[in-house]
């Protein structure tokens, strides 16, 4: 599916004229504080070619799939049909329809629209694929994926593009512009088309960030497939970055627009078998409303609403939540050098689960997913940090997905534990020792089915900030 919208990006963006080079009047330039010259417009033209394109495109990779054959007949069949839980690969349904989403919230986004414009335009960009872009029924999973977990991913893609470009000053220069349009290429599609009117670039208003990047060796400690027909792919490696934006303590920095503060994680496995497989993690957390708050001197937090978007794939099963939390990141300050980070979180969603390695990708269970979260970082100044989360999923089946086999009803649960040591060697350069085990229960035709991967990872580690993202906002100790 990714590989689909990059065929239709690159099909709007033939199909869409590019605007003259000459500089636009002042009047027409975008301002991102007040909103002026934002367009509704032109995300309006631009979500309906995309879809188009995508249609186009599928058309041509799908030749002998009628799903794609759109007629007026199948448009007007689809608007008074009551939508539907679908029977798409899992792969198809939790990474395609969410990426495909941030593609229409990317449109808007970068148009000058705000977070809860931009969700909209999402919403009905998906509504308009599920009756017009295909043939099938509309379905009740893709228009929860798409519409609201590609908000998701779109926001968090559009505010690194976007820090990336801010980098860069006014003048971002050509390779900062390619590596955020790489990120976001609805922000580089539009910044390349209209030229100076969507040429400032939305402002961070310079958040506390914690930024890694690792690669490392995986050693599979521990496996029980749960009875799987075949062997699974035993994980040898991981890729992994991860940004936290949005930090809660930096003096001045206010929590006033939705992903304000945001975590965004993504772990890919080199040795995987398929494209879909590659991905271990993605974690996509954001502030949707709240504030800070502060406990005397060493205690600063932020509470609220967060929205996020996760993908869990341990080599023999997967999970897969758009959901809603509320709950508490905060630091603690214990001493002069020593602060402990930690994050607390509960709330509910909608998604899958289901088994990874049988011949049938199909063999999962759509349900409503409660869950919980912990997670707390122990920072010594800059020489290690100690890091310990867990999360918790109850999964409670409503439909049983393309399964021959699967239950609609049941429950099921799954259950992640990490822990890491990472030490500073110079530098930005540091290694980590890291532990992960990953464990689902399931009730499958009648029987129970248990499933765990237990991992060890050593890894290096390039760090983008000092102190491992622990934030200072004690009188003296600022700029130490």
């Amino acid at each position: 599916m990714p590989r689909v919208l990059v065929f239709a990006v690159l099909l709007l963006t033939l199909a869409v004229p590019v605007a003259s080079p000459a500089q636009e009047p002042e009047s027409k330039i975008l301002d991102w504080e007040s909103g002026k010259n934002k367009s509704y417009l032109i995300p309006a033209l631009e979500i309906p070619a995309f879809n188009l394109g995508l249609n186009a495109v599928d058309r041509l990779l799908f030749p002998d799939s009628p799903d794609y054959d759109v007629t007026w007949d199948t448009i007007s069949r689809n608007f008074q049909s009551t939508p539907e839980f679908d029977k798409d690969p899992f792969s198809v349904n939790q990474i395609g329809h969410p990426y495909q989403g941030s593609v229409y919230y990317g449109l808007a986004r970068s148009a000058g629209l705000g977070y809860w414009e931009s969700l909209l335009y999402t919403a009905a960009g998906s509504y308009m694929w599920e009756i017009a872009g295909e043939t099938t029924k509309p379905s009740i999973n893709d228009l929860v994926s798409t519409g609201i977990g590609g908000s998701f991913v779109g926001e968090a893609l559009f505010r690194m593009s976007s820090l990336l470009l801010e980098g860069g000053g006014e003048s971002p220069g050509f390779w900062r512009e390619l590596g955020a349009a790489v990120i976001s290429p609805p922000t580089g599609l539009n910044r390349w088309m209209f030229g100076e009117r969507f040429r400032p670039v939305f402002r961070s208003h310079d958040p506390a960030i914690f930024l890694r990047f690792r690669i490392g060796f995986t050693l599979t400690t521990d496996i029980q497939t749960g009875g799987l027909l075949a062997e699974p792919n035993e994980q040898e490696g991981n890729a992994e970055f991860q940004m936290i934006y949005g930090l809660p303590g930096k003096p001045g920095y206010q929590y006033k627009r939705p992903f304000d503060f945001f975590l965004f994680e993504f772990t890919a496995v080199p040795n995987a078998s398929t494209a879909a497989d590659a991905i271990e993690n993605v974690t996509i957390r954001g502030l949707l409303a709240g504030t800070g708050y502060e406990w005397g001197e060493n205690y600063r937090g932020v509470w609220g609403l967060f929205g996020g978007y996760e993908y869990l794939s341990p080599q023999v099963f997967r999970l897969a939540a758009t959901n809603l939390a509320v709950g508490t990141v905060a630091q603690w300050w214990l001493t002069r050098t020593l602060a402990l980070q930690g994050t607390v979180l509960g709330g509910a969603g909608f998604g899958a689960v289901g088994t990874v390695g049988d011949r049938d990708e199909r063999d999962y269970r759509y349900g409503v997913i409660p869950h919980v979260l912990g997670g707390l970082r122990l920072i010594a100044g800059d020489t290690a940090m100690l890091e310990v989360q867990g999360r918790q999923y109850w999964v409670v089946g409503v439909d049983a997905g393309g399964s021959p086999s699967g239950e609609a009803s049941g429950h099921e649960s799954v259950n992640r534990f990490g822990t890491g040591l990472t030490v500073r060697v110079f530098g930005p350069h540091a290694l980590s020792l890291s532990y992960l085990i990953t464990a689902r229960d399931a009730r499958v035709s009648g029987r129970d089915r248990h499933q765990f991967v237990e991992t060890l990872t050593l890894s290096y580690n390039f760090l983008g900030q000092r102190r491992f993202g622990a934030v200072d906002w004690r009188p003296g100790e600022i700029d130490r």
